[in-house]
């Protein structure tokens, strides 16, 4: 290819060696990511030896979908100004750029993973359904974002409780959408997703007596309790049993002695019992949550709303309390929570 007496070559030569066009090398050297050896006395571009892979590494870096100035950050550390060849002042450029390209074509697999089963789901909508689930999953982001979900627990939860108590109880109640999604997860993190936009009624008070008489304080203890009795009792639904007494039992009602200060008598769970079926509930959000979390045609996976509800059903068998107000548990179940909708 270097055929000339100089051992130069001109612009047409290095691009045909490198199996690009003219236009392409000229892009490159205007923007200063292949150097000039040298203009010909008739002001054509001359290019030295090491044009030639050095212009190979810009496509294949650009082949990956590099921007120009990532590129040239990786040529300005394998090839830095005087050194003598092109392994000095290796980096970390390179790796950066990929682990960053990594993340941005995960996101965007992750789109377009979305974007099928959103398609699906409308492809297989009855046609008197179509409308309202365009309605839904357009009112989503792409790839889905949980901010709407955060922002809704944000206010539900108590003003200044604890940063990091606040933190582990949003990994619990939010759910992260599917990367691979069927159309029925697609449905239901949409449909989660208008339920955490829906305004609140303007006198409801969105979280229940019992947590909202332990303050701010009180509640990180409270939650921190209840969290590990959920898990408890999720490990007793999986297994398929019926709600019963027990180590997830004691440790639920124990999170509300302790945060009320008081100790666990017969009385305090009958109390306790009452209180928390006449409590205000957020079933629909859990429901769509077991949706979104469950892979099609697999067992529910339990939620801090299934697992309270076994809790709470175990402790309405243990003590006989009869909910305020006249309902049963399963009838205050059913109950439209603040913003929600049963």
């Amino acid at each position: 290819m270097f055929t000339s007496n100089d051992g130069l070559c001109g612009i047409g030569e290095l691009a045909e060696g490198a199996g690009v066009t003219v236009k392409t090398v000229r892009f490159y050297s205007d923007r200063g990511l292949l150097p000039e050896a040298s203009r010909s006395a008739g002001g054509h571009r001359r290019y030295g030896p090491e044009a030639l892979d050095r212009l190979r590494l810009i496509r294949s870096l650009r082949a990956l979908g590099l921007g120009v100035p990532e590129v040239r950050r990786i040529l300005d550390e394998r090839h830095p100004e005087g050194a003598a060849d092109a392994g000095s002042g290796a980096g970390g450029a390179l790796e950066a750029a990929v682990a960053g390209r990594l993340r941005e074509v995960g996101s965007e697999l992750r789109a377009l993973r979305w974007r099928e089963a959103a398609l699906r789901l409308v492809q297989e909508s009855p046609p008197g359904e179509q409308a309202d689930r365009l309605r839904l999953i357009g009112a989503v982001a792409v790839p889905p974002s949980t901010a709407p979900l955060v922002r809704f627990w944000r206010g539900w939860l108590p003003a200044r409780m604890p940063a990091r108590s606040a933190g582990a109880f949003l990994d619990v109640a939010v759910p992260q959408p599917p990367d691979d999604p069927a159309p029925s997860q697609v449905l239901a993190f949409a449909r989660l997703n208008a339920l955490t936009l829906a305004p609140c009624p303007g006198t409801a008070q969105p979280q229940p007596e019992a947590h909202r008489a332990a303050g701010a304080r009180g509640a990180a203890v409270l939650y921190a309790g209840l969290a590990e009795a959920y898990a408890l009792a999720g490990a007793q639904l999986r297994r398929g049993r019926e709600p019963q007494p027990g180590e997830a039992l004691d440790g639920f009602v124990g999170a509300y002695s302790s945060t009320y200060g008081v100790r666990d008598t017969p009385d305090f769970r009958r109390r306790l019992a009452g209180q928390l079926a006449a409590d205000p509930r957020l079933d629909g959000y859990w429901e769509l949550v077991a949706e979104v979390n469950t892979a099609p045609g697999g067992r529910p996976e339990p939620t801090p709303g299934t697992a309270h509800d076994w809790l709470l059903a175990a402790l309405t068998a243990q003590t006989g309390a009869v909910p305020d107000q006249g309902t049963s548990p399963r009838q205050s179940k059913r109950r439209a929570s603040p913003g929600l909708g049963a």
